[in-house]
C-alpha cells in the first residue's frame, strides 16, 4: 500500500463494523467453572512436574551463559563442563595468538567453529575435527585470523595438568598419532528417516560423531548408560522438552533419560557418548 492509499483509505462498506465486534468477542477470555479451572490447573502442574523429573540432571549451557576467563594474552576460555577425563570448553584466540608445544594428558577433541587454527603445518577451518590421544604431542598452535573452537578432554583450567602437559612437550617424540577429519571428508550414514551420522572417533564403546537431522526428523525417547555431551553446531532440536539451539552445549549424565529428539528446522550437532537404549512405549 502506498502513501496515497494511506491518505485516502477505501470506504467502509459496513462489513468492518459488523465483523469487528464479533472478532473482539471471540478474543475475550472464557470464564471456566471453578471445578474445571482447578482440574485444568492440576493437569498442567502434573505435566510440569513430570517434565522436571524426566529432565533432572540434564545440563544445558546457552550461548550467552557462562564466564570467559583469560588464559594468556590473546587467548580466553569458557568452561562448559568438567569431567573426569578433562574439561569441555570454548576457546577463543585473537589474530596472532599462540599456545605453546604440549603433550596431552587426556584424549582431546576439537572442532573449529569460526576462523582458522594452525597446528604446526596443519591448517584447520570451520567444521574441521581434530583428536589427539593421550601422550600425543601437539606442535605450537597459532591463529592468523583469530578463531573460536570447542575442545573436549582438555587440561586447560587445571594448573597441575597444564604444567605437566607443558613439561611433557619438552620431551622428544610425537607419541600416538593425532587424527583429523576435515569438514568435507568422511561418510554420512542414515540411521533413521531424515537422520544421518558421521563417525569421527571410537574410544572403546564411546563414539564421537556428527549428527545431521532434517527438518521434521525425530528419534524416540532413550536412556543413557554413560555420559553424553553435545554441542549444537547449527540449527536447533528438542531433547524432550529442552530446546537446544546453535552454539548451546547439552550434557546428559549416565542414568538420565531423553524424551523424543526432534527438529523442526533441521540441525547439525557433535555428540560424544555410548550407544543409547530406546525406552519402551509404556514409559
Amino acid at each position: 500500500m502506498n502513501s496515497e492509499q494511506f491518505a485516502h483509505p477505501p470506504e467502509d462498506d459496513g462489513d468492518t463494523r459488523t465483523l469487528t465486534p464479533l472478532i473482539c468477542e471471540g478474543l475475550l477470555p472464557i470464564e471456566l467453572p471453578a471445578r474445571q479451572h482447578a482440574d485444568l490447573r492440576n493437569r498442567l502442574l502434573r505435566r510440569v512436574g513430570d517434565s522436571v523429573r524426566r529432565h533432572a540432571g540434564l545440563l544445558t549451557i546457552r550461548t550467552g551463559d557462562g564466564n570467559w576467563r583469560t588464559v594468556k594474552a590473546g587467548v580466553r576460555t569458557k568452561t562448559l563442563w568438567e569431567g573426569p577425563q578433562g574439561a569441555s570448553l570454548l576457546i577463543e584466540l585473537s589474530p596472532g595468538a599462540m599456545l605453546p608445544v604440549h603433550r596431552h594428558h587426556h584424549l582431546e577433541e576439537g572442532i573449529v567453529l569460526r576462523g582458522g587454527l594452525q597446528l604446526g603445518e596443519l591448517n584447520l577451518g570451520p567444521g574441521d575435527y581434530h583428536v589427539s590421544p593421550p601422550g600425543s604431542r601437539h606442535a605450537r598452535i597459532t591463529s592468523r585470523t583469530g578463531a573460536l573452537a570447542y575442545l573436549r578432554g582438555t587440561s586447560l583450567g587445571h594448573v597441575r595438568n597444564v604444567l605437566g602437559e607443558l613439561l611433557g612437550g619438552l620431551i622428544p617424540g610425537h607419541g600416538p598419532a593425532s587424527h583429523t577429519v576435515f569438514a568435507g571428508e568422511g561418510d554420512w550414514h542414515g540411521i533413521a528417516r531424515g537422520i544421518e551420522q558421521k563417525i569421527l572417533w571410537r574410544d572403546g564403546d564411546v563414539i564421537s560423531r556428527f549428527f545431521r537431522l532434517a527438518a521434521g526428523a525425530h528419534l524416540p525417547a532413550h536412556a543413557h548408560h554413560g555420559e553424553e555431551e553435545c554441542i549444537m553446531l547449527s540449527g536447533d532440536a528438542f531433547f524432550g522438552d529442552v530446546l537446544v539451539q546453535a552454539g548451546d552445549f547439552h550434557l546428559a549424565p549416565a542414568g538420565s533419560e531423553h524424551g523424543e529428539v526432534h527438529s523442526d528446522h533441521g540441525a547439525l550437532a557433535f555428540v560424544r557418548g555410548r550407544e543409547v537404549q530406546p525406552l519402551s512405549p509404556e514409559r
